[in-house]
């Protein structure tokens, strides 16, 4: 920024010319809009529903309320509305409030412009540092939002009815940016009212001394539903000066929701040992989640975050990961038993209806997953495709899988049933066509996989029997 004018004298020779936040936002999206250009890059399923509700609140100029459950990326949303500022603008030099040097509203900078004139130093400012963000807690005070005397200056000789006696809270220093408050009705009441001016008026005022400051910025919010009883509400003419409020929500089929896993969880580690999440292990994980969302031993006012099928992910691929280290792989691919370790990572992403009892929650993590499994399973394979298999198991020895089971083991174990074990390539790539094994090691555990979620789903079906056992689970038998 160096090329750009440096005074208010040279910043008006340029022909610069001002413009409020929401012109700005306005005409900046517009020119994207014709551009083709991603307005929410990495936020994914929202095209047809959530987007265009947020491309025509800043067409209209309004303030906007993200409405929706926990996890449904509302603050992402709302912070990637900075790249909707321009590059840069001007402001008087060491003003906090981000003065506009054409239209101050602040007393430091209206004097220092009046003492300089055309030679008052300039600064230009990015636009993440037009950005501000609170989450609302019960302590937030009007004294955070808006301002408040600040004694030391006070007793320095201010006189208390002067603007310079006043320390400026998080909204007038949002001045020509945007405000971010969080979790909206966690806010108290009267602090809620305290944002009615702002909303409508566009001013402020302190302690109820005559100080004005007509402010420019564009005013948004996050909240969860106001029918979720265990918190607070949003005050009926706050939501009422709020131009638009825009309802999100969960991915709404289970292809999308793979995707955001995949882009957000921590799978592609830097290490020694390299872990392959197959297709089917991909689709369980996130079934899981959208099955605690119909739940109905689930409070779904609360919601089920897309945070637990990252976190359901990352536990998934730790469990293949650690199998690897004792077995002293370099390679491992995620089975249906590292699936165990997803309830330590369930565990306080759901609320439940029922009674708090000690491993009730656990409990509904085994029940979703088994569902899960045979959800994945029956959209591409069917049960009686298994019968020699199940036969095979009403003489056969039991089968173990778990965590110190090798792939090459468990293979070994199924070698007696007749074409099973050499029909695994063909139903991994049913399950997942754009899976590539390769071959050795990587191909035995893929299909230790595959193999691991057919007889899952089996069991989940009632062919199969399964039993625990150290460490992992028996089939059969």
């Amino acid at each position: 920024m160096t090329d750009l004018p440096s005074t208010l004298g040279a910043l008006r020779d340029s022909g610069y010319t001002s413009q409020s936040v929401k012109d700005e936002m306005r005409g900046n999206l517009l020119s994207r809009l014709a551009s083709g250009a991603e307005l929410f890059p990495g936020i994914l399923g929202f095209d047809e529903t959530v987007i265009p509700q947020v491309q025509n609140a800043v067409l209209s100029r309004h303030d906007m309320l993200f409405l929706g459950l926990r996890g449904q990326g509302k603050t992402r949303m709302l912070r990637m509305l900075v790249e909707l500022l321009d590059e840069a603008i001007p402001v008087v030099a060491g003003s906090e409030m981000h003065d506009d040097p054409l239209r101050p509203i602040s007393k430091f900078a209206r004097e220092r412009i009046a003492a300089e004139g055309d030679g008052c130093a300039v600064e230009w400012i990015g636009r993440q540092d037009r950005y501000n963000e609170k989450l609302a807690t019960p302590d937030v005070t009007i004294a955070d939002l808006i301002g408040e005397i600040d004694l030391i200056k006070h007793a320095e000789g201010q006189h208390l009815s002067s603007e310079d006696v006043l320390h400026f809270g998080l909204v007038p220093r949002s001045h020509r940016g945007i405000f971010c408050m969080n979790e909206l009705p966690d806010l108290s009441p009267k602090i809620q009212v305290g944002l009615f001016n702002v909303l409508e008026e566009r001013d402020v005022q302190i302690r109820g001394f005559p100080v004005r400051l007509e402010l420019d910025l564009c005013m948004v919010f996050s909240a969860n539903p106001e029918d979720y009883t265990n918190r607070g509400r949003l005050v009926t003419p706050l939501k009422d000066r709020i131009g638009s409020v825009v309802r999100t929500h969960y991915p709404l089929t289970r292809e999308i929701g793979v995707r955001i896993t995949e882009e957000n969880a921590w799978v592609r580690r830097q290490g020694a040992i390299e872990v392959l999440v197959p297709g089917w292990i991909k689709e369980v994980v996130e079934e899981i989640s959208r099955l605690a969302r119909s739940s109905p031993h689930v409070n779904q006012q609360s919601g089920v975050s897309v945070r637990m099928s990252m976190a359901n992910m990352e536990n998934a691929v730790s469990s293949a990961e650690r199998r690897a280290a004792v077995l002293g792989q370099q390679t491992a691919v995620v089975r249906v038993s590292d699936l165990v370790a997803v309830r330590s990572s369930s565990r306080g992403k759901m609320e439940l209806t029922m009674s708090e009892e000690p491993g009730e929650e656990d409990s509904l993590v085994v029940r979703l997953t088994e569902e899960a499994v045979r959800n994945v399973f029956d959209a591409e394979l069917k049960a009686r495709q298994f019968a020699g298999l199940i036969d095979y198991f009403e003489t056969g020895d039991p089968v173990a899988v778990g965590d110190g089971v090798a792939a090459e083991e468990l293979l070994k174990g199924l070698a007696g049933i007749p074409g099973f074990v050499d029909r695994l390539d063909q139903f991994s790539s049913r399950l997942d066509p754009d899976l590539d094994i390769g071959d050795g090691s990587l191909r035995d555990q893929v299909r230790a996989s595959v193999a691991e979620f057919v007889l899952e789903a089996l069991h989940c079906h009632n062919r199969l029997n399964k039993s625990p056992a150290l460490g992992g689970a028996r089939y059969g038998g």
